[in-house]
């Protein structure tokens, strides 16, 4: 495999600049060999400047055209699986498996995208007729889609594939008429340019226009700064930290002409436990370690928050999730970075005397993160906002309340959540209700008697929440409705 560490502006490969920096293999405790330039200004400006032009002809390709540039996409990749999975497992230490099930998800991102274009499920057209008739006489009037304009695009740090270079964001984007420029994940900018090498190939075989995809790397703030401070982008994905993401829409708002920064940023995704069955209680500790623990709890909807009624039944699932959390081993997580900040945060949390750990298998190997299961008093949990906020990693927080009341109070404080978990049900129809009315003002997607890990990239996906698990509760990330994040109607009036 060859990897040039170089920027890809439209067709073209570009090194200008001095910068330089390499990836890490979590797993070999190492640099990977790889050198990647950070994008200049100048390359930066270039970038943009070709999606803007690409924009005048990309914006008129009709969906099927599109479609089959998504097409080519998926064949472009598919021939450079092989390599693409090495890289992708060098960069990040996440296991095969968890690289092809990335893999495949990307895949079917793409397919999704590409079959409502050609099946015209999207754009969504409404007609109507002129009627001479009419006092005062009505004009016809036909109301569509169309895209927005060049899109900037951030890679995720935990997603090498499914939120980065050829991931939701920029297949909606390119979807709805857009060029995309992304902004390369530093952890995994190898796997970034294999796959920026396919979209380009791709591009190139479908006829779309020089621009219509850029692939710019950095190792700092500035490029993806200066990306979103120029005037000719038109939007904005990102994936990350709420810290990041709030950076980015402070950035969009202070611009000439501001422009949406469609982010997806924290969330502890609240399990609210009801135990009925003791039949259930073992198995839903077993699903709940494994959504907690699966590559290193290093996912957006991880299960980071559990309430539950003091109870017989409750303290026997505690007791089962504990019996299972405990025997986990310590797993790699993606960047010693990462990894460091999990770390810290746990150190962190054991500052607080009323919170007791139960924590999992550990082991002597750097960059792995050590399962954690901690359990605190409700009215302790209360007292402290700090403990609301999201831990990246595989760590879960369980919170025992006296009454239903104080369940449901403290679970109204709670920040924007991108899901909310019922496990069992509270026999009383009023509380149901009003804690089913409390998940929809929080949550995009309220889920029962399951995990929360695990997201379909169909249209009847809801991939948000209210801030700050993503910036705009209306639009979701994942599935074929994120479309709708990177276009806008327009009205055509007397036209048709």
């Amino acid at each position: 495999m060859k990897i040039s560490g170089a920027n890809f502006i439209g067709s073209s490969v570009s090194i200008k600049g001095s910068i330089a920096f390499k990836t890490f293999n979590p797993v070999l405790n190492q640099e990977n060999e790889w050198d990647f330039f950070q994008a200049t200004p100048e390359e930066v400006d270039e970038a943009v400047c070709k999606a803007q032009t690409a924009f005048f002809v990309f914006s008129k390709t009709t969906p099927k055209e599109r479609a089959v540039f998504l097409n080519e996409i998926i064949q472009q990749l598919e021939r450079a699986k092989t390599s693409i999975l090495s890289v992708y497992q060098a960069e990040s230490g996440l296991p095969l498996n968890r690289a092809l099930a990335e893999f495949q998800r990307t895949i079917q991102q793409l397919s999704n995208f590409s079959a409502i274009l050609i099946e015209e499920k999207w754009p969504a057209v409404i007609y109507e007729p002129a009627d001479a008739n009419r006092i005062p006489t009505k004009q016809s009037l036909l109301k569509t889609q169309i895209g927005i304009g060049p899109v900037v695009v951030f890679g995720a740090s935990n997603f090498p594939l499914a939120y980065s270079t050829i991931g939701g964001d920029s297949v909606a984007a390119l979807a709805a008429g857009c060029p995309v420029i992304v902004k390369s994940h530093p952890m995994h900018a190898g796997t970034g340019e294999l796959v920026a090498k396919a979209v380009v190939e791709a591009a190139k075989i479908s006829a779309m226009p020089e621009g219509v995809f850029s692939n710019l790397n950095a190792i700092d703030f500035h490029v993806g700064e200066q990306l979103v401070l120029n005037e000719g982008v038109a939007a904005v994905g990102f994936t990350g930290s709420i810290n990041g993401g709030k950076a980015l829409i402070k950035l969009a708002a202070a611009r000439k002409n501001p422009i949406p920064v469609f982010a997806e940023m924290g969330s502890v995704n609240p399990v609210l436990i009801f135990p009925k069955k003791d039949s259930e209680l073992s198995l839903w500790a077993t699903k709940m370690t494994v959504s907690i623990t699966n590559n290193s709890g290093q996912f957006c909807t991880k299960p980071g928050l559990i309430f539950c009624l003091k109870s017989l039944e409750s303290e026997t699932f505690f007791s089962a999730l504990k019996e299972k959390f405990c025997a986990v081993n310590a797993d790699f997580m993606v960047s010693p970075i990462i990894c460091s900040n999990y770390n810290l945060r746990i150190e962190d949390l054991k500052k607080h005397k009323e919170i007791q750990f139960h924590e999992g298998l550990s082991h002597a190997i750097p960059n792995t993160g050590k399962p954690v299961l901690a359990r605190i008093d409700g009215d302790d949990f209360v007292k402290h906002p700090s403990l609301q906020q999201e831990v990246f990693g595989p760590f879960s927080l369980v919170v025992f309340f006296d009454t239903i009341t104080t369940l449901i109070n403290a679970y109204s404080l709670l920040d924007g959540q991108l899901t909310t978990s019922f496990f069992g049900s509270y026999e009383d129809e009023v509380i149901q209700d009003k804690l089913l009315f409390l998940a929809m003002q929080k949550a995009g997607r309220i889920i029962f008697d399951e995990v929360p890990t695990g997201v379909e990239t169909s249209r009847a996906m809801h991939h948000s929440g209210k801030f700050p698990a993503s910036s705009d509760i209306r639009f979701t990330a994942v599935g074929t409705d994120s479309i709708d994040r990177f276009s806008r109607p327009i009205v055509y009036q007397n036209k048709y």
